[in-house]
């Protein structure tokens, strides 16, 4: 029998908690309580029934028939229920939650927040979950470039790009200059596009929209800004990349090009000190 996984087990008695289930000619049985099966016209002795394994509080061996949210192997996107002492605990759609290990937890998750997680059986044949997926994602997608995409933030590499799992349980990368707010792990970012795919399978996304879009959007964040301001910014196109990226979430190229097209169409004046409404 394996854990956290679908068994095929034979009904082999019937007993005041439930029924014995074993495996072929399997002397070892488990128990099936009366409350986890769904379907009582297929649980009969002498006949087989599918079934999830997993273990109990008492670390015994129970099946359901009830569908879980996850299996062990598996990455999935899961609900934090309980934040304590000894890790966290997932809903997983059956009586038992399942624990994330304080080691396991590789940055800060929040009560009723849902994250990536893989399933894994312990070395006490628990079922049990971290929030390191990376080896874990698949490459196999039916995405393709222009197409957008939901996914969480679980880690950086070194030069910042972002590594974030695609929902339900893709891999993907956000470059560096993709992004303009500051990201961390377990952000959920929504409308991301896919901008390239590798040579491995994986997707490089982007938060920014299309360039005509995107500049629509920035030119009139610009004019709001100004015009809740007595019509002065004290930006212009020599202003600090990184003031622009915090202000306007956008980067210099697109600031500039943006109020070049602003000027050319006689909506803004600069000078040294920002710049001007007309």
């Amino acid at each position: 029998m394996e854990v956290g996984k679908i068994n095929r087990l034979k009904v082999s008695k019937k007993s005041e908690y439930g029924y014995f289930l074993r495996e072929n000619d399997d002397e070892k049985e488990i128990l099936i309580p009366y409350g986890n099966i769904i379907d009582e016209e297929a649980v009969k002795v002498d006949q087989e029934v599918d079934v999830f394994v997993y273990r109990d509080s008492k670390g015994r061996m129970i099946a359901t028939q009830k569908t879980p949210k996850a299996m062990a192997g598996e990455v999935k996107i899961l609900k934090v229920v309980d934040n304590t002492e000894i890790g966290s605990f997932l809903d997983m759609g059956l009586e038992r939650d399942i624990l994330v290990p304080f080691r396991e937890r590789k940055y800060l998750i929040l009560e009723d927040e849902k994250y990536p997680f893989y399933i894994y059986v312990d070395k006490s044949g628990r079922l049990a979950a971290t929030t390191d997926v990376d080896p874990y994602l698949s490459s196999n997608s039916d995405l393709k470039i222009g197409d957008t995409c939901n996914a969480y933030v679980y880690g950086f590499q070194t030069n910042k790009t972002a590594k974030v799992c695609i929902e339900p349980n893709i891999a993907g990368i956000i470059l560096r200059e993709e992004y303009y707010k500051t990201l961390k792990e377990g952000d959920y970012l929504e409308n991301l596009r896919v901008v390239k795919i590798y040579e491995d399978g994986k997707l490089g996304l982007s938060t920014r929209a299309e360039r005509k879009e995107e500049m629509d959007s920035l030119e009139s964040r610009i004019l709001s800004y100004m015009e809740g301001n007595d019509g002065f910014m004290r930006f212009n196109d020599k202003s600090d990349p990184e003031d622009l990226r915090m202000v306007f979430n956008t980067s210099k190229k697109n600031f500039k090009r943006t109020l070049g097209t602003m000027m050319k169409n006689k909506k803004i004046r600069q000078d040294e000190d920002g710049t001007w409404l007309i």
